[in-house]
């Protein structure tokens, strides 16, 4: 019933402009205007000095308390042409109508009526609104301070409805599409209001803010990682040191690339880099300029592995760490490391060093040197000259034949000697090779040529390697002097039998000892003295040739005392496991920890 008379009254009211409704002022939809509050815009006519429209109706304008002025600068509201429309323009909401005197507000409503549209919006509300919406942006402008006027306004959505009408004269014009008509309204933009153009996007990359300004950074290839400190571009065939200038970068690396040329103002941009690393590259004697590294006064580590250099080149004397392993060195001069006084690690393992081509001076620059690596070199003797202040030296895998006296003397802080992979034997070690070494605590002596285990070993020594050797026996008494006692001695894969290892032979590490390992030997039983081990934690007996576990061989029956053992290795060898006595595990708590299987020809025999 109410969608029948809702056309009716209107119809009515249309019809019937000076009807007893409009004498009252009332309107079928709405009832009578609430007074409006000061400071409330409301729609009236204009005063009568101006010129009305020319068929004579009131056009109502902006007001505000009472003041009926036009805005400057206000845009006009633009007019739907008649014609079909595919989306109705939205219908008037109680405010718009009580703004607006009803008599006066059903002619302009009637004469805004299209064909296809059951509603329409009076010119008089969209010309109002659109004023309130353009001074709004020019107060915005107006206290938007410099950055806003440098910006240009904010664009802002017309509210819903209001319509503009399309401009004249200005070329950058946004179709407006949601009006669904072919030539509809468009949005009118100024010089001021069009969007600033964005930065193209390449693989160009930005520094982190690390002052008050931000600088822009040269492209690096886009695999490359940006920290806030840091460069990483590994692995990304790049051919030439970037230009690059950034006081907040501290470490820049550049490893596994094909950089052949670095000129002398490479790093000039870089004051403050720290870590630099050039390792596996092309770089040789020809492509690296002298004076390449002497801007960088506070660098700290550099790494020059796997190039082709061919001498120590110009470093800087901030530099603590220096890294010249698998190049081509034909040498180290007494100028070598010149100014290097702070330098802590130095690795030159891997090149054509040999003891004819290091000068006795090469070293004496480095007085706070503490960790020396020359593996993998031709050298025969250990280099002379070491610094006093050094606690590790690394001589693997050279051809180092013979260790004499007073070649160590002034190396009293050193703690770690690796003589690993050469090719030692005992009758060419010095009876007092190592007595001048108060503080060594760890040797290695693995892959060489001893019969036997050296004699006049350091006093002090925790841990001696001696696996893949030859040694046949343990001499009697040859670690009774050690104090506090060695606690790992790892003799693996070498030719030891049982009669040559007597009781007397683990003397002095009865408490100390916690790692014994004798596997890979030719042992037939399980050697004696192993019961005066206290302190062994780990014992490694697999791949011998034991046959038997004798009664009190590991665990003695008649203490009752646990053992500290946590880890027995027997397996890989020839023992019955039927035949072992029941108690002779007894003083290991977990028996998890004794490992008996497989034995040698287990399989053949129980297949049989």
């Amino acid at each position: 019933m109410r969608s029948m008379m809702l056309p009716v009254l209107a119809l009515w009211v249309g019809c019937c402009p000076g009807g007893a409704l409009a004498e009252q002022g009332l309107s079928p939809r709405e009832p009578a205007a609430t007074p409006t509050s000061p400071g409330m815009l409301t729609l009236q006519p204009p005063p009568p000095s101006w010129p009305g429209p020319p068929n004579g109706q009131a056009r109502p304008t902006l007001s505000n308390s009472g003041l009926d002025r036009p805005e400057e600068g206000a845009h006009e509201a633009c007019t739907q042409p008649p014609g079909p429309s595919r989306k109705a323009l939205a219908r008037p909401g109680p405010a718009q109508r009580e703004a607006s005197p009803p008599a006066a507000w059903d002619q302009e409503w009637s004469h805004y009526k299209g064909p296809s549209s059951k509603w329409a919006q009076p010119q008089a509300v969209a010309e109002a609104q659109e004023r309130a919406v353009a001074t709004r942006e020019g107060q915005g402008r107006k206290t938007g301070g410099r950055g806003a006027r440098r910006r240009g306004p904010k664009p802002r959505r017309p509210p819903k409805g209001v319509l503009r009408r399309p401009g004249s004269g200005s070329r950058h014009q946004k179709k407006d599409d949601s009006q669904g008509q072919g030539g509809g309204c468009t949005e009118e933009t100024t010089d001021r209001e069009r969007k600033r153009p964005r930065s193209r996007q390449g693989h160009g990359h930005r520094f982190p803010d690390l002052g008050a300004t931000e600088q822009a950074m040269p492209p690096l290839p886009a695999s490359c990682l940006l920290a806030r400190a840091a460069i990483a571009c590994s692995n990304v065939k790049m051919k030439h040191i970037p230009a690059l200038t950034d006081p907040g970068l501290a470490t820049l690396y550049l490893a596994e690339n094909e950089i052949a040329k670095i000129p002398a103002h490479a790093f000039r941009g870089l004051p403050n880099l720290q870590w630099l690393d050039l390792s596996k590259n092309k770089l040789d004697a020809q492509g690296l300029h002298p004076d390449a590294f002497k801007n960088l006064t506070r660098l700290k580590r550099l790494n020059l592995d796997g190039n082709s250099l061919a001498a120590v080149p110009a470093l800087p004397a901030s530099l603590q760490e220096l890294k010249l392993n698998d190049n081509v060195l034909q040498g180290l001069q007494h100028s070598s490391f010149r100014g290097l006084s702070r330098l802590l690690t130095l690795e030159v393992e891997g090149n054509q060093l040999h003891d004819g081509n290091i000068s006795p001076l090469a070293f004496q620059p480095l007085h706070s040197l503490l960790y020396l690596r020359l593996d993998r070199n031709h050298l025969r003797t250990i280099p002379p000259g070491l610094p006093a202040s050094l606690r590790e030296l690394h001589l693997g895998t050279n051809v180092i034949e013979e260790v004499t006296e007073g070649m160590l003397n002034h190396s009293h802080s050193l703690s770690v000697l690796v003589l690993s992979n050469n090719q030692l034997q005992e009758d060419r070690l010095a009876p007092r090779a190592w007595t001048d070494l108060p503080k060594l605590e760890v040797l290695d002596l693995s892959h060489n040529r001893l019969a036997r285990v050296p004699s006049s070993l350091p006093r002090g020594l925790r841990r001696l390697t001696l696996h893949h050797n030859r040694i046949e026996r343990i001499p009697a008494y040859v670690f009774a002097h050690m104090r506090p006692g060695l606690e790992l001695l790892r003799l693996s894969h070498n030719s030891l039998r049982t009669d040559g290892i007597r009781g007397a032979s683990f003397l002095g590490l009865r408490r100390s000892l916690a790692e014994l390992l004798l596997d890979h030997n030719q042992l037939r039983a399980i050697p004696r003295g192993l019961l005066g081990l206290r302190g062994l934690q780990v014992l490694h007996l697999s791949h011998n040739e034991i046959r038997h576990m004798p009664l009190n061989s590991i665990c003695d029956a008649r203490v009752a005392q646990n053992s500290n053992l946590i880890s027995t290795h027997l397996e890989n060898n020839l023992i019955d496991r039927r035949r072992i006595p029941p108690t002779a595990f007894s003083c290991i708590r977990v028996y998890r920890s004794v490992v008996l299987r497989p034995q040698q020809r287990e399989g053949v025999v129980e297949g049989s």
